[in-house]
């Protein structure tokens, strides 16, 4: 089952963000796959924003998670330079904390993500345009997707 969307704008985005964190709960994981600049951080500021996170929300790249207190507590990864890490990060306290995660670039850490998770791709259509394909992996995201769409 997949669900794709077209986003014509950034309040599209923030509405689509929105809808996505009315379901969400503790040990939710998002995945987030996309090329430079399709809006991988632009989408978790605004789900930061829609779980009532007010301190400002940007990509971890070099710190590779942060960490943010909001409706819920939310864990944001980058882990685009551990492409030839083998280490643990404690994947388990991550994961499976209260939190919710969001992994950007996390087909590199695949074998760590939880079993079941909504995956979601984004894609750059031009410089307003986008598409988002939602993946869910499991019922529980199935479930989520249903009721988004």
């Amino acid at each position: 089952m997949i669900f794709e969307k077209e986003i014509m704008s950034l309040e599209e985005t923030q509405s689509l963000a929105q809808n996505i964190a009315d379901l969400l709960e503790p040990q939710d994981t998002i995945t987030l796959e996309g090329d430079l600049g399709a809006g991988k951080t632009t989408f978790t500021q605004a789900l930061a924003k829609a779980l009532g996170i007010t301190r400002t929300v940007n990509s971890p790249t070099f710190t590779i998670m942060k960490q943010y207190e909001g409706r819920l507590p939310l864990n944001h990864l980058d882990v685009y330079r551990l492409s030839d890490s083998d280490e643990d990060l404690g994947w388990d306290e991550i994961f499976y904390g209260d939190a919710v995660t969001v992994v950007e670039w996390a087909h590199l850490i695949k074998e760590d993500l939880p079993e079941e998770r909504l995956a979601i791709e984004i894609y750059r259509i031009d410089d307003n345009k986008r598409k988002f394909v939602l993946k869910p992996i499991g019922k529980r995201y199935e479930r989520l997707c249903e009721e988004l769409f």
